[in-house]
């Protein structure tokens, strides 16, 4: 579903959060368990996708870069909120900040891949 064009006179205050996961895996699911949860007044606007981490000294070897598939180097949550005030994108924001600590909460008691690297870490 293509999000629709906000206008920022509509909504002029924004802010865009991005959340990197270890995996595209733990960031999908992270993406799919907030993303039901629609925001409650008309006044906020949420737009969420997963994006690859931007590098920032280009370590990472060409050739990784080349062999890993697009899809999954999409590691990072990207949230972006726009809201007609300050109070608003506030009030989402503190929302959002919540639901994802449950959801972080979550992945650290019951994920099969993190449970794995603690007991071998």
């Amino acid at each position: 579903m293509a999000a629709p064009q906000l206008s920022d006179s509509e909504f002029p205050v924004s802010i865009t959060i991005s959340l990197p996961f270890p995996t595209q895996r733990l960031a999908s699911s992270a993406l799919q368990a907030i993303e039901v949860d629609t925001e409650l007044s008309s006044s906020v606007r949420r737009t969420m996708t997963l994006t690859t981490p931007t590098s920032e000294n280009g370590d990472e070897p060409q050739e990784k870069k080349q062999k890993q598939d697009p899809e999954e180097s999409k590691s990072v949550l990207q949230t972006t909120y726009r809201a007609t005030t300050n109070r608003m994108l506030r009030v989402a924001v503190n929302g959002f900040m919540e639901s994802l600590g449950v959801v972080l909460g979550v992945m650290k008691e019951l994920d099969i891949d993190v449970l794995k690297a603690e007991m071998e870490g």
